[in-house]
């Protein structure tokens, strides 16, 4: 049975992979916020696992797991977990910067050092889900493309320290989907939310899989969604 650490299990496309693990028989641990979703995320997802740690506050994780019982064993850690808050560089604050970049680039940052040891020792591999703000920013997405940016350099230079520990390393850069993330960002665009216009989060899911199932003599190291309608 594979091990699987997941960001952001309870919603979006953290939740359509979680979903699928969890029936094929494998053990998911979701990292969540605090011990109220921890009970909340293991009642509507019969056998998951949790570890709690405020990804709000990546300078606290390291203090966090360090109470909890962490796994012996990672195949995967997806990184699915993220928060956007759009507006032009005039108005957006610096809590708003803080926010997008604590939650989308120092927690992963922070939470793959953590388990770094254990996933070397697994050969695992490490799934970032990006976004297609991570390669072009547009406007009104200065805070969270710059954050998503910065994802794909952390992505691009663990990849090149870790290939000799064995440790795979995939960015997924996801165009719109239909997720609760999207329509935030459809209220905060002012626009009607057509879900069925964009991309199916079970979509992405599947190709997150092909990434972690991926045979170990190849690695997919950068792969584009986009929506087919």
């Amino acid at each position: 049975m594979s091990v699987h650490v997941v960001t952001g299990a309870g919603s979006g496309i953290g939740a359509s992979l979680t979903s699928r693990l969890l029936d094929r028989g494998d053990a998911v641990i979701a990292v969540v916020r605090d011990a109220g979703r921890a009970r909340q995320l293991s009642a509507e997802l019969p056998g998951i696992a949790t570890l709690v740690g405020d990804l709000e506050n990546p300078g606290r994780l390291a203090w966090a797991l360090s109470k909890q019982t962490l796994p012996e064993r990672i195949d995967s850690l997806v990184h699915a977990a993220g928060t956007v808050d759009l507006g032009g560089v005039a108005d957006l604050t610096a809590a708003s910067w803080q926010k997008q970049i604590a939650v989308n680039l120092l927690a992963p940052a922070e939470l793959t050092r953590l388990f770094l040891p254990v996933l070397r020792v697994s050969a695992a591999r490490v799934v970032f889900v990006n976004s297609g703000a991570g390669l072009r920013a547009n406007p009104e997405w200065s805070a969270y493309a710059a954050s998503k940016h910065g994802l794909k350099a952390l992505a691009d230079s663990l990849r090149a320290e870790e290939h000799a520990n064995g440790v795979h390393v995939t960015t997924v850069y996801p165009g719109r989907t239909a997720t609760p993330m999207q329509q935030k960002v459809h209220q905060q665009e002012g626009a009607e939310y057509h879900p069925e216009r964009f991309i199916d989060p079970d979509s992405v899911a599947r190709s997150i899989l092909t990434a972690i199932d991926l045979p170990r003599d190849a690695e997919i190291t950068d792969l584009s969604i986009r929506p087919g309608r």
